[in-house]
């Protein structure tokens, strides 16, 4: 099936008929400068985001176990499984939000796009970060150094889910409409 060009991207298509892609590394290098140290640094802001929470929840267990002489502690089993949904949920919530950013990305002004443009949506965070968290955990993370090597700057699980990691900083910005009155 050939790709016709009368999708949302404005007829703009390669020889071969598929959709091009919204961000040239070549025409468009500053939307990439930087972007492997500010993910490293925003994935740290994360980290003590996502932490917080979970050191809170350890805490209270071990004071409501103390309370209960010991039976509060039975709820030790579910902390680990809650941590995990609370990061998918915040990876998912946080990157499917307006921003299509997780607050350590937002700090360091990236943002997550799919390879044609559009921000990110809930399905596509929380499988972003399990992507990443497996492809970490079972390739260790020496497979990060495959961002060096594409002018996008993209990583392992950028380029399994098609989605590019921009610096925000640098969009131009659209100046308000002048008031009438």
């Amino acid at each position: 099936m050939s790709y016709g060009g009368s999708g949302n991207d404005g007829g703009a298509s390669n020889a071969g008929g598929a959709p091009a892609h919204a961000f040239d590394p070549y025409l468009q290098p500053e939307l990439f400068r930087g972007v492997l140290t500010r993910r490293v640094f925003a994935f740290l802001i994360d980290l003590v985001v996502l932490s917080i929470p979970v050191i809170l929840g350890y805490l209270f267990i071990a004071v409501f176990g103390l309370i209960t002489l010991g039976l509060g502690w039975a709820l030790f089993w579910l902390a680990w499984p809650a941590t995990v949904v609370w990061a998918i949920v915040y990876y998912g919530a946080s990157i499917g939000g307006p921003h299509s950013a997780t607050m350590g990305m937002r700090v360091m002004d990236l943002e997550l796009r799919t390879w044609y443009g559009q921000p990110g949506y809930f399905v596509l965070g929380a499988t972003h970060a399990v992507l990443f968290w497996v492809s970490v955990s079972f390739l260790s993370p020496l497979v990060l150094l495959v961002g060096l090597f594409n002018g996008r700057r993209r990583l392992l699980h950028d380029i399994i889910l098609g989605t590019v990691v921009i610096n925000s900083s640098i969009r131009t910005q659209v100046a308000p409409a002048a008031r009438s009155y």
